[in-house]
């Protein structure tokens, strides 16, 4: 029996925006070859009366719109096959949310491990909590910095997972490598030309090191550079991997 592509299914005011960006390279291969899926829900065509809106003023007062909850639950109850309350077996249902927990590669590998996700795009100034509340839904941030909707992080949390998913990238030892998979920054590339003049005029060349055919000693390198990298780049991210290092009993 052949496996069943990873899914995932956006819910949005914009379905027009998808699938974007996700329909090139090796994302939009995968997409192409059926390794994963995207399935689109538009909020919109759940909005009731003559108007069909969905939005409206917060209580209490203050500056912009909240989206109706009773619009998006119908979008929901569409995600769950009409069900009130189910939740999809798909995978989780995610809030796109700047108050979110944050994103990061553990998060990706665990949902790209599954059987997919659901991702809830917000708009204005964002979803009436007791929605979110009745459908449990998870929140998650890319950082901290807000954006005019939930579909670019969209975007970007599914090109995440899909790159992980079986065949999508060629050489998976890439995978095992990028940064923060062993806690790390990525070290530092080289290709041809070997030496390379900048504009100033300064020759550049390679480290004599990738290019001495040792290849015991360049893995040595590699992890030196990712680590002077991370105390230099990501301190916060150095003092985890020193952590998580003693928690193991390891030299770093």
């Amino acid at each position: 029996m052949t496996a069943r592509p990873w899914r995932a299914t956006v819910l949005t005011l914009f379905p027009e925006m998808f699938p974007g960006p996700l329909e090139t390279s090796l994302v939009g291969k995968a997409l192409s070859q059926r390794r994963w899926s995207l399935e689109l829900i538009d909020i919109r065509a759940h909005a009731k009366g003559r108007h069909r809106s969905v939005d409206d003023q917060p209580f209490g007062g203050g500056p912009g719109m909240v989206m109706r909850p009773d619009v998006v639950d119908g979008a929901l109850q569409e995600l769950a096959g009409g069900a009130a309350g189910a939740v999809d077996p798909a995978g989780p249902i995610l809030y796109l949310s700047p108050r979110g927990r944050r994103l990061d590669q553990a998060a990706v590998r665990a949902l790209a491990a599954g059987p997919g996700v659901a991702l809830l795009c917000g708009r204005y100034e964002g979803i009436d909590q007791r929605v979110l509340d009745a459908w449990a839904v998870e929140e998650v941030s890319l950082g901290d910095f807000v954006l005019a909707g939930g579909e670019i992080a969209a975007m970007a949390l599914l090109e995440a997972c899909v790159r992980l998913l079986p065949g999508v990238v060629g050489e998976a030892t890439s995978l095992a490598e990028e940064s923060f998979e062993a806690g790390l920054l990525e070290y530092p590339h080289y290709t041809r030309p070997r030496v390379w003049q900048d504009r100033g005029g300064e020759k550049r060349a390679v480290p004599d090191i990738l290019v001495s055919g040792h290849h015991d000693r360049i893995a040595d390198w590699r992890h030196q550079q990712a680590v002077a990298m991370t105390q230099k780049q990501r301190p916060d991210l150095w003092r985890q991997y020193i952590a998580a290092q003693r928690r193991q009993g390891v030299e770093a």
